[in-house]
């Protein structure tokens, strides 16, 4: 339940520093995101999920 927190925790930090330090950046990168069709979205989405699986499965092997 721990390391469900710590990630939790690391994605909020991550994502705060975001917002926190380049809001109107943020914004132009919306932009992007919705000028790209849907398939293209689908396709980043699905290799951000592919890389996190990868990740988490390389902290899980290597003892971290």
């Amino acid at each position: 339940m721990g390391t469900l927190f710590l990630g939790i925790g690391l994605v909020l930090i991550i994502e705060g520093l975001v917002f926190a330090l380049a809001p109107s950046r943020l914004e132009e990168v919306l932009e992007m995101l919705r000028q790209l069709p849907v398939e293209a979205r689908r396709l980043i989405g699905l290799g951000a999920v592919t890389l996190g699986l990868i990740f988490l499965w390389v902290a899980a092997n290597a003892g971290l």
